[in-house]
């Protein structure tokens, strides 16, 4: 059996003194962790748990198996488990235990030895042939492009926006991509989009724990950049933003990155985007995970907002660091794993947000607008609570 990838985190696997302060709590209902709330509350499903397997599959004792598959890739790589450690080595200031990254090499393992779930494997199946998880041909990648009057990247323009697979297929985060795009039309910036020619960011794919697959998609987009005379780069998914920016670079790709939230926050600074026309709305923000913990950015989407006349920006009782992931990360969006019906992380989230009086459940990445449309309609909350990414509400505001 192979365990060459739990085994490179062996020492830190070690260092885990089973506390259980990653769980957030001792029963699922105030949990942060995703697998532990919708499983109702075994330990195995908790990130103590989950390390306490890695330590019996180094020793021996246990072996994977396709239904320990099940179990492991339940996890979204939310990072709330690393924050809530708190194990920090004094000298380099980087986190001494991430549960999440020990998730992912078993999840590397298991994907080497088979044992990967079916729909996990069609999904990386289908990144490989099509370049996105729904067997959309290139063609089609960002429908919406030519309506909105958005570009193709041309050598010179100062940003290319990468888009990534959600924002080019699916038809209702579309119309985020789309409202970005229009947005920075109307405020003049240089920049355009790559069309057929952009190919899937691989975050998902890496934490899948699929290292060559991930590897091939950097590379192949890392060489499309180098061709079209890249060096900046906007992006509407905190997902890609954090491949780009945190593992592009372990294979030569070094760009100027921004999440589009940061980009706003500093044309409306700069006067370039005036939203002085206002919004009278009650709002709550839902922080991303791969923009929030994964990357430490809380505040430029909050800024934003605040820029906004009329907007009252109201926060769910857990916001930024410890904010509840949406459940779609780790692919999970796709391969719908994590289950968990009314205690999906998804629903409880929806009624979090419902729950402070907002009208709009505001947010700034494309998986959780995925999970979130659907947790809406499932909670029989349509026309009560809105979705909108921070795009389409900035963009109605620019004439």
């Amino acid at each position: 059996m192979n365990i060459s990838n739990v085994m490179e985190q062996k020492y830190i696997v070690y260092r885990c003194i089973g506390c259980g302060v990653c769980k957030g709590g001792y029963e699922p209902r105030i949990s942060p962790c995703p697998m532990w709330i919708s499983s109702g509350g075994f330990e195995v499903d908790a990130p103590r748990g989950m390390i306490t397997v890695a330590r019996a599959i180094i020793e021996g004792k246990l072996t994977y198996t396709k239904e320990l598959g099940e179990l492991i890739y339940r996890c979204t790589a939310c990072n709330n488990c690393q924050v809530l450690c708190g194990s920090i080595d004094l000298k380099t200031g980087k986190a001494l235990i991430n549960p999440s990254e020990i998730i992912a090499a078993m999840k590397a393992d298991m994907l080497e030895e088979g044992f990967a779930p079916p729909v996990v494997r069609d999904y990386l199946q289908s990144i490989y042939k099509y370049r996105n998880p729904w067997k959309e041909p290139p063609e089609k990648r960002c429908f919406w492009a030519k309506e909105a009057g958005v570009k193709e990247y041309e050598k010179g323009d100062e940003y290319l926006y990468f888009v990534d697979c959600e924002g080019s297929y699916d038809q209702r985060v579309g119309k985020a991509a789309r409202a970005l795009g229009e947005l920075l039309r109307k405020a003049g910036l240089s920049f355009g989009i790559l069309g057929e020619k952009e190919g899937c960011s691989g975050n998902e794919v890496n934490k899948l724990g699929e290292k060559g697959l991930f590897q091939y998609l950097a590379e192949e987009n890392i060489k499309t950049f180098r061709e079209e005379g890249v060096q900046k780069i906007v992006t509407l998914s905190p997902h890609a933003y954090n491949a780009i920016k945190n593992d592009y670079p372990k294979f030569n790709g070094n760009f100027t990155v921004m999440h589009y939230t940061q980009l706003l926050r500093d044309m409306i600074k700069s006067g370039k985007l005036d939203v002085s026309k206002g919004l009278k709305a009650r709002v709550t923000f839902h922080d991303p995970c791969f923009l929030g913990r994964h990357n430490g950015e809380y505040e430029a989407p909050r800024e934003v907002l605040k820029a906004i006349p009329g907007v009252e920006l109201v926060e769910m009782e857990r916001n930024k660091e410890n904010s509840l992931c949406c459940g779609g990360g780790g692919g999970n969006f796709y391969t719908d794993i994590i289950g968990g019906k009314e205690n999906s992380p998804a629903r409880i989230r929806v009624r979090e947000a419902f729950a402070t009086g907002a009208e709009i459940l505001v947010l700034a990445c494309p998986v959780c607008m995925l999970m979130f449309e659907d947790a809406v309609k499932t909670e029989e909350l349509e026309g009560k609570l809105a979705v909108k990414d921070i795009a389409e509400i900035v963009n109605e505001l620019i004439v």
